[in-house]
């Protein structure tokens, strides 16, 4: 419809998997890297992961028109089947001939044929699974045993997964540890940089036949902050945002058509109700004062980590209380004399512990005791009626969830390492490693530290782990009860699926947290929830702190 308008040759920002339009971001070059690494090794999984619309499968498509000659591809776009609906579709696309109701075994039995023919003949095999982290347990198990397809010298299968965060927390349980081990290649594809969208929308632009800018450069931070960097939503902001300038007659976006655009989208803000009376509002504000000033004097004095850390845990904190010394004075006993040392890594601080080391400490602040020669720390952490995130995000998504949490790092030899974060004041945090705790600038832990993480954090009682925009069930009232709590909806008692002013008020809460407005009630919007709506517990730093 604006095309012409515009001077386009075709519309810029469509949301269609299009190589043609990908733009190699820093991030977006690792992960074709690795993913090009993990196919020329044999056999094998291939792991990619990333949020909603971060752009995995416009990267797939990518690296299929770069495959060179000899390789055989098959594509699962619909992971929700059953094992044989799985392996018919796996023969159906690399048109293996088979029963009508073939069994399971005759499947691998056809299969296994046709990979040592095309293996004889020099070629190699890929399978690519989006969506992965709809695959249901028994389906990746039987993923894991086609692995075990091989010659004496080669495998025979090499299988790429595709898949929202959530599989990272799916194969990180004990159960799956057979198949994480198969994994030779992975990567989290993070979102774009608030410096990269200029660059980006240019680009598309470009493509599209354009090299006057539409869009002013200084609605890049505006459209960053509307869309957290995700490529999906750039897209579908900047493709409302060109049809509300041409239905203007305007050669360019402003602030306000972008907001507008955006408000689309998204969803608009609720109506508000009457004004507060101003001596409800003047008491509400005096109250805050209050709270505020008696938060301040909290923070200000010294204090132990939560739960009496350090005495009854698995860590021997050394307190600056107890040694007589400041918090200062205690990072100077273990990693120098001044505030230089507090941006070094102490040596006996980057000592190799495992991740159930880290776990042992981290229970302590829960107030749980575990066990480290127990392997299946989540598992334990699921009996004492909580849940383990496991995930790669920024230093901000942490601050913002509030709960300690296991940060892995890196030493300069590659090798992995876990310490504790327990607590955050500014840019300063204290951690706990080998059972000390350590007070470090975060300028320390930055250059060992690619976002990998594991949060414990207490799951409400829900039916269902995610619930998707116009499902229904006891979840939806749950949603719309806790967010009426919050101050955010009026809930009405016949919420009956997640629609509506539900749904837009629910995107007004994952926006306002740096999450995807994509109104999927997952496991990252169900975490910040229970930050805003759960006082106990752990936490980063003191409530009404950020």
């Amino acid at each position: 419809m604006y095309t012409s308008h515009f001077g386009l040759n075709e519309i810029p920002f469509s949301i269609a998997p299009d190589p043609l339009y990908l733009y190699m971001s820093e991030r977006h070059r690792e992960a074709l890297a690795h993913l090009q690494y993990g196919i020329k090794r044999d056999g094998g999984f291939v792991l990619l992961t990333g949020e909603v619309g971060a752009g995995k499968t416009t990267l797939c498509r990518s690296l299929l028109e770069q495959l060179p000659e000899g390789v055989d591809v098959a594509f699962v776009f619909n992971p929700k089947v059953s094992v044989i609906e799985l392996l018919e579709t796996i023969c159906d696309e690399l048109r293996i001939d088979r029963e009508k109701q073939g069994s399971i075994k005759n499947l691998v039995d056809r299969l296994n044929a046709y990979l040592l023919e095309a293996n004889a003949r020099g070629r190699k095999t890929v399978l690519f699974i989006d969506e992965a982290q709809n695959l249901s347990t028994d389906v990746l198990e039987q993923l894991r045993l086609l692995t075990n397809l091989e010659t004496n010298r080669y495998k025979l299968l090499q299988i790429v997964l595709l898949g929202q965060p959530e599989l990272l927390s799916i194969l990180n349980r004990q159960e799956m540890r057979q198949f994480s081990q198969r994994i030779t290649a992975r990567y989290h594809l993070g979102p774009l940089d608030a410096e990269e969208m200029g660059s980006y929308v240019r680009h598309r632009l470009e493509i599209a036949g354009c090299n006057r800018p539409l869009f002013p450069e200084n609605l890049s931070k505006t459209l960053w902050q509307l869309t957290g960097g995700i490529p999906r939503l750039i897209n579908l902001i900047c493709d409302r945002a060109l049809l509300g300038a041409y239905t203007l007659n305007r050669q360019q976006v402003n602030r306000r058509i972008l907001r507008q655009a955006a408000h689309e989208v998204l969803g608009r803000l609720q109506s508000q109700g009457k004004r507060k009376k101003v001596a409800l509002a003047a008491a509400l504000g005096a109250l805050v004062l209050m709270i505020c000033i008696a938060v301040f004097w909290y923070w200000k004095r010294p204090y132990p980590l939560p739960f009496g850390f350090g005495k009854d845990s698995s860590a021997q904190t050394q307190s600056s209380a107890s040694e007589g010394k400041n918090p200062q004075a205690a990072v100077s006993s273990q990693g120098g004399s001044d505030d230089a040392a507090g941006r070094r890594l102490p040596e006996d601080f980057v000592a190799s512990q495992s991740m159930e080391g880290a776990f042992a400490d981290l229970a302590g602040l829960w107030g749980l005791s575990y066990n480290p020669d127990r392997p299946d720390y989540c598992s334990y952490a699921s009996e004492q009626g909580l849940d383990c995130l496991v995930r790669n995000d920024s230093m901000k998504t942490l601050r913002k969830m509030n709960r300690p949490v296991i940060l892995t790092l890196y030493g300069e030899a590659g090798t992995p390492f876990h310490v504790v974060m327990a607590r955050l004041e500014g840019n300063r945090g204290i951690f706990i490693a080998g059972g000390k705790q350590y007070d470090l600038a975060l300028s320390a832990i930055a250059p060992y530290w690619v976002g990998e993480y594991l949060l414990l954090w207490q799951r409400p009682p829900l039916q269902r782990e995610i619930v998707e925009p116009g499902e229904a069930g006891a979840s939806v009232a749950w949603l719309a009860k806790t967010l009426q709590e919050l101050g955010l909806y009026a809930a009405t008692g016949q919420e009956a699926r997640l629609e509506g002013s539900l749904l837009v008020a629910l995107k007004r809460f994952q926006l306002s947290n740096g999450l995807t407005p994509d109104g999927v009630l997952g496991p990252m919007t169900l975490v910040h929830l229970d930050t805003a709506r759960n006082p106990a517990g752990p936490h980063l730093s003191p409530l009404g702190v950020s």
